[in-house]
């Protein structure tokens, strides 16, 4: 199944995209808009364009595991990206992935404004690599279970 991940952001959100094996997930651009109906929009319309037939929206959770305001806001997201969409939306947990982009960006010596053009892509790419992991390991406890 393609799977879209959305790294919600106010200025900047994060696209990954995995293929149809669900094998690797890759970052696919950065939407630039401060208009959270219009980065709804293009998120839809990325969504079509590669084929996308689930959407991972990151909720980031608090540390302690409670909703704070970007994870409220990150819900709402998702909530109305699924009313002009046709396939599946769902969240995902994603607590320090910004942070884990972040470390991968400078073990790879990125830098400047090269590192703030990606960063929000690779965030995206580190949740649905999460994601993908979570539903391989769900499938094989299936398989165990028969």
């Amino acid at each position: 199944m393609k799977i879209m991940a959305v790294d919600l952001g106010d200025a900047r959100t994060g696209l990954a995209m995995c293929d149809r094996t669900e094998f690797l997930a890759s970052p696919i651009g950065v939407i630039e808009d401060y208009s959270f109906g219009n980065t709804m929009k293009k998120v839809a319309a990325a969504a079509e364009e590669y084929g996308a037939q689930m959407i991972v929206v990151g909720y980031p959770k608090n540390m302690d595991g409670s909703e704070g305001e970007r994870a409220q806001k990150c819900e709402k997201f998702a909530m109305m990206l699924k009313e002009i969409v046709p396939i599946p939306v769902t969240l995902w947990d994603e607590r320090s992935t910004t942070v884990m982009a972040h470390n991968y960006l400078n073990e790879n010596n990125v830098r400047g404004k090269k590192r703030k053009e990606v960063v929000d892509a690779v965030a995206a790419t580190i949740i649905l690599e999460s994601y993908l992991a979570y539903r391989k390991n769900q499938k094989e406890k299936e398989q165990e279970s028969k």
